[in-house]
């Protein structure tokens, strides 16, 4: 399988099918649009940084963008409602949060999550192997609640989205004070792009799977 990462909140996650999470067009972010074509893309809320999907669509593409559970492409789907906010969704309003399960690994993507998730949700999406989780604060949950969230649903890889870089017009917290928290031998640095088998996850614990551009 491989994960390739568009910048911000947007990864390709290919296996048998391809899988795009939250697209952008880049010009309207301050960064390069995505390279890719989907079978199947979920999209967290409707803010112009992560609702983009004709960048990434093509003939037969699926589009999944409302809290539900389904089977599309071959990918069983579970989209959660949660807040963009801290205050019940008040501010930003509401997003979905998606489980997905593809080739016999599971993928959570947390959108713009602007909380933490209480008991019930943790239940509902553990286990996962994989984590998208935001780290940049402002939007968002920040960097201490991004670290509290990957201890309460343990997947066996985390991936930090949705922080500031190069480029990027949004005023977000850099990936540094992230990782300014988590332990250094947890932090795999795998570039752009990284191909991969179940066996390359660890066995007990949670990698930190650091992408860049």
């Amino acid at each position: 399988m491989r994960i390739r990462w568009h910048g911000h909140a947007c990864f390709e996650v290919g296996g048998s099918v391809d899988v795009v999470t939250d697209p952008h067009d880049g010009k309207s972010i301050g960064i390069h649009a995505p390279d890719a074509k989907a079978d199947l893309v979920l999209i967290s809320h409707g803010h112009f940084d992560h609702n983009c999907p004709k960048a990434v669509e093509k003939e037969d593409t699926t589009v999944i963008s409302d809290p539900i559970m389904t089977v599309e492409q071959g990918v069983r789907v579970e989209g959660i409602e949660a807040d963009h906010d801290d205050a019940g969704g008040k501010k930003r309003g509401k997003v979905t949060i998606f489980k997905f399960e593809l080739d016999g690994m599971s993928f959570c993507h947390l959108g713009d999550l602007g909380h933490e998730l209480d008991d019930s949700t943790v239940e509902q999406l553990a286990p996962i192997d994989f984590l998208f989780v935001p780290v940049g604060d402002v939007f968002t949950i920040g960097p201490e609640s991004a670290v509290r969230t990957i201890k309460k649903l343990g997947p066996k890889v985390a991936v930090p989205m949705h922080y500031r870089t190069s480029g990027l017009s949004l005023s977000i917290k850099p990936i540094q004070n992230f990782l300014d928290l988590c332990d250094k031998g947890q932090v795999v640095r795998v570039g752009n792009e990284v191909d991969f088998s179940s066996e390359d996850l660890p066995e007990e614990g949670t990698e930190i799977w650091l992408f860049s551009l």
